[in-house]
């Protein structure tokens, strides 16, 4: 006779219970990026919305930045950390290899023994966190699980790269998955286009510091082909998040809010228009002040709508989230 498996018993759905944020204390203008490039404020915020950037400091680790995110979306949620059955780090800017950061994370925030591992999917990194800690949810295996978007990325910016210099900064954001009685993470539409891998990359893999010869090597950065990267955002990408609204059965009319990744004001600003969506929907505009943090930017761009009041619990909101792979992530959510 063969053994039957007892299947798993998890939440009916799951929802998004609580977020927190960290933005490191160094707060950079575009003046101080302009010692290194040939520029100006004016074409910097032209091109891509940015006037200032965080940028962390010897302390401000990916870990404790991580800690302090995770410990403010925990708290939002109601709980307390030995509740947490899983951590989830999406992180490009960990420079260990081995091991994750996330266990690390878990023991400074005193949550026992759960799961934890990282990913890395770029700028989706926070919607592949995400749509992972629903799965874990409603299969059962864990009842609460803490997802992080962390980046140092300015340990991975070439200052005198005038293509790039003045878009990256440094920042945690985290959210709070759990047991839900209606749905409040809708289906995710996600992917990759790997035959554009390389029109966002690191110069060099790491390796190349193991055996390198007497030739100077310079310290890896991030580059990337921007109008390659431009067309693809804004066409490619509004079909995405249409997708995910169709599968979510929401209406862009239905929205309260637009929280997509925040690379670029005028990638955001050609998706609405592309979405048609009207004027009563909050858009997450977090990139002037905060700039690319990669995976950290959606949580970040959230906890902001929320601390300031521009959109509240219970709105329903559309997240996307794409960038380097290429890769991307979509889905419609209730915020906490």
């Amino acid at each position: 006779m063969t053994a039957k498996i007892r299947p798993s018993k998890g939440a009916a759905y799951a929802r998004i219970l609580g977020v927190g944020g960290y933005r490191p204390t160094r707060v950079v203008p575009n003046e101080e990026i302009l010692k290194h490039i040939d520029s100006s404020d004016e074409w910097i915020r032209s091109r891509s919305g940015i006037a200032t950037r965080h940028w962390a400091g010897p302390d401000e680790t990916v870990a404790q930045m991580s800690v302090e995110a995770g410990g403010k979306a925990i708290a939002d949620a109601g709980l307390t950390p030995e509740q947490i059955g899983a951590v989830i780090i999406s992180t490009v800017s960990h420079f260990k290899q081995t091991p994750a950061v996330a266990t690390e994370i878990a023991h400074l925030l005193g949550t026992g023994t759960p799961a934890a591992f990282d990913i890395s999917a770029g700028c989706a990194g926070f919607g592949y966190g995400l749509t992972l800690a629903k799965s874990l949810v409603i299969d059962g295996t864990a009842e609460h699980v803490l997802v992080i978007g962390v980046e140092r990325l300015s340990d991975l910016t070439d200052l005198e790269d005038r293509a790039t210099a003045f878009l990256f900064g440094d920042g945690a954001g985290a959210v709070v998955v759990g047991p839900s009685k209606e749905p409040a993470i809708g289906p995710t539409v996600w992917g990759s286009e790997g035959d554009k891998s390389d029109t966002i990359t690191q110069t060099l893999p790491w390796d190349v510091y193991r055996d390198h010869s007497t030739d100077e090597v310079r310290y890896p950065a991030l580059r990337q082909e921007g109008q390659a990267v431009f067309r693809w955002a804004v066409y490619e990408m509004a079909k995405v998040a249409q997708q995910a609204l169709d599968e979510a059965g929401i209406s862009a009319d239905e929205l309260d809010a637009f929280i997509p990744h925040q690379a670029n004001m005028r990638i955001i600003d050609s998706m609405i228009k592309t979405l048609k969506l009207p004027e009563h929907v909050t858009v997450a505009r977090d990139v002037e002040t905060t700039g690319n943090t990669s995976a950290a930017s959606i949580p970040l761009a959230m906890e902001r709508l929320l601390a300031t009041g521009q959109a509240k619990s219970g709105d329903t909101a559309l997240v996307i989230g794409f960038g380097a792979g290429l890769v991307y992530a979509a889905t419609v959510v209730t915020l906490p």
